[in-house]
């Protein structure tokens, strides 16, 4: 890991778990979103200090509620819940990537699960909600569009996205490579 990426892991903490941000204060006075975006090579790093990051968090800010969704096991646990998952897996080995990616367009449509995500996350009963996990889901899930979606439901509970890839305040490019359409609610 460099030591760029251990500064900027070094100051999640403190602006996670500090008042402005938890009381919502954004940009624009929006909800607080935030993205740490970090090179795709060093996941298993960043999930590692994700680990050590929510063993801290009630360590520095005693009764914070906060709550972890990793998006790709909340897609896997959504489709079971449908009971897709089992067709889903099927008819990826039958026709390929492709095909389920269209299979599953309607099911894991980003309105859908937002509506899912805030019944899991329950942001009115949490301080903070953190996001992993959206590398593992890309293509079934896009992330902006997911965040895009969460700006109507999240109500005043602040948000951070562990995003692999780059995000220069106005775009995301997963994995560095795929740009997305733009998304310039969030702090980087």
């Amino acid at each position: 890991m460099t030591d760029s990426l251990n500064k900027r892991l070094n100051k999640i903490l403190p602006k996670i778990v500090s008042d402005g941000f938890l009381s919502g204060s954004g940009i624009g006075n929006e909800i607080a979103f935030y993205i740490f975006d970090y090179p795709p090579e060093d996941e298993l790093k960043v999930r590692d200090y994700l680990r050590t990051l929510l063993e801290h968090i009630p360590k520095q800010k005693h009764g914070l509620r906060v709550h972890h969704l990793n998006l790709f096991d909340f897609v896997v646990e959504y489709l079971k819940s449908r009971n897709l998952l089992n067709k889903a897996i099927q008819v990826q080995r039958e026709k390929g990537d492709a095909a389920l990616k269209k299979a599953l367009g309607g099911p894991l449509h980003e309105t859908k699960l937002s509506h899912r995500f805030t019944e899991i996350a329950k942001p009115e009963q949490h301080d903070l909600v953190i996001v992993s996990g959206v590398g593992t889901v890309w293509p079934l899930l896009r992330s902006h569009t997911l965040l895009n979606n969460l700006q109507s439901v999240m109500g005043k509970t602040p948000l951070v996205m562990f995003y692999p890839g780059r995000y220069d305040g106005q775009s995301l490019r997963l994995f560095g490579k795929l740009k997305n359409s733009n998304y310039y609610r969030s702090e980087s």
